[in-house]
């Protein structure tokens, strides 16, 4: 019989894959708040017209924004958050971002 002390650490616990909360800018300038456990893939989804309905009307241009969450829970807590933002604090992220 194996004791949890005889498993190695590793071993022990799933290791879970990271989660983000990101904003995409829009072609006409407004910016778009999601989740994902890949922001590049999913930033290419949003480019190909595909993953939100959000940008059939202004094709996504850049991914301005990333940041790195403990989990998903903790990435659909933060997207709440910054959603609920004006549109000029949603900027000041976008600009805290690009100048680190």
């Amino acid at each position: 019989m194996n004791t949890l002390s005889e498993i190695p650490a590793d071993a022990q616990a799933p290791v879970s894959k990271p989660w983000f909360v990101y904003l995409v800018r829009a072609a006409n300038g407004s910016l778009y708040c999601g989740i994902s456990n890949d922001p590049l893939r999913r930033f290419a989804t949003h480019q190909s017209g595909k993953g939100a309905r959000y940008f059939l009307s202004s094709p996504a241009v850049a991914l301005v924004y990333t940041e790195l969450c403990r989990d998903k829970s903790d990435a659909l807590r933060q997207e709440r958050l910054i959603k609920k933002l004006k549109k000029s604090a949603k900027e000041c992220l976008v600009q805290t971002y690009q100048s680190d």
